[in-house]
């Protein structure tokens, strides 16, 4: 009985944690006048490149009908645009654009001081072990 009050309360734990993080994600986002959706699209793009926007909804994990939405949103910012893909119409591609590049080059060092801070009372082995676990109860949960 015990092992499952304690099964509970650590998917307490891991919600709880989850929100306080999204808030971090969310207050440092809008210091620079972007939702955590448009920053974690324009963080992809930073690092990956272009990217179909069918793609990007499930690497940020939401829906088809929302990343439209936000991909106007930065369009309209012109931190993004979009180009159609020549081999195939029915893919289209969201790029950063110069100014979207530039607003990712002086806030991205501050995002990642923000994070790094959150993870400051665990040492690097602790990070990786934590990283392990969750991916483990992720992948059992799935196949539940």
């Amino acid at each position: 009985m015990e092992l499952q009050k304690n099964e509970l309360k650590a998917v307490t734990v891991i919600i709880r944690a989850a929100q306080a993080i999204q808030e971090v994600i969310r207050k440092d986002a809008a210091k620079f006048g972007l939702n955590p959706t448009e920053f974690s699209v324009l963080e992809l793009l930073y690092h990956r490149g272009e990217q179909p926007i069918q793609v990007i909804g499930k690497k940020v994990l939401i829906s088809s009908g929302s990343i439209t939405y936000v991909i106007d949103k930065l369009e309209q910012k012109n931190y993004v645009k979009r180009r159609g893909c020549p081999e195939d119409r029915r893919v289209t591609y969201a790029v950063i654009t110069t100014e979207g590049i530039a607003l990712m080059d002086d806030i991205f060092p501050q995002h990642e001081l923000e994070i790094k801070e959150v993870f400051s009372d665990l040492d690097a082995g602790e990070v990786n072990q934590t990283i392990s676990l969750l991916k483990r109860i992720g992948y059992r949960a799935k196949n539940c």
